[in-house]
């Protein structure tokens, strides 16, 4: 029997996406964001608060980064989400993380992070808090390639677990997608 805990956004993975901007002077930001995904197959849809300064930079840059937060940068990710911009201009230096300038969208790259995504602005919604991005870039780090591809298992990306507060690591494969179901999916 299930147990019914009303209306919650318990949605298990979540992952833990780093979101990259510059500010009005040039200094980089980062924030974590859960709320998040690939919503076609060249965009992307965060949601972000219209408080954080993170929404200010990306409507004034029209430009922003994701990138995936790892087992190896984790704690860097969590002190990111730790102190707003506004009040710590200094953060991303504090984190330790290594900043270079995006190659395809006027947003920075975190050297630490294994993949990143290089976005440009489609839309804001203040209402919902959605900022849509186009994706220009998706670079990975060689050493996060397995047979050319990126590998997951490489990369070590985290995950946010909502109801425990906790990140947890992303698991190896478990089975092979579009096959292992072959034998039981329904035929025409």
């Amino acid at each position: 029997m299930k147990k019914d805990f009303g209306t919650k956004n318990w949605m298990f993975p979540m992952p833990v996406l780093m979101v990259g901007s510059y500010g009005a002077d040039g200094t980089a930001d980062f924030m974590p964001a859960a709320w998040g995904g690939v919503t076609l197959e060249d965009r992307l849809t965060l949601c972000i608060d219209t408080a954080h300064k993170t929404w200010e930079n990306i409507a004034a840059r029209k430009a922003f980064t994701v990138a995936f937060a790892t087992a190896d940068t984790v704690r860097a990710c969590d002190c990111l989400g730790l102190a707003s911009a506004r009040d710590v201009p200094g953060k991303v230096a504090a984190s330790g993380l290594h900043v270079s300038k995006g190659k395809h969208a006027d947003a920075p790259v975190a050297d630490e992070f294994p993949l990143v995504l290089e976005c440009g602005l489609v839309s804001m919604d203040p209402e919902t808090c959605n900022v849509v991005g186009r994706i220009l870039s998706c670079a990975v780090e060689e050493s996060a390639l397995s047979d050319g591809l990126p590998d997951a298992e490489k990369m070590k990306p985290v995950c946010y677990d909502p109801c425990r507060h906790a990140y947890r690591a992303v698991g190896g494969i478990v089975a092979e997608a579009f096959s292992c179901g072959k034998d039981a999916a329904p035929r025409a």
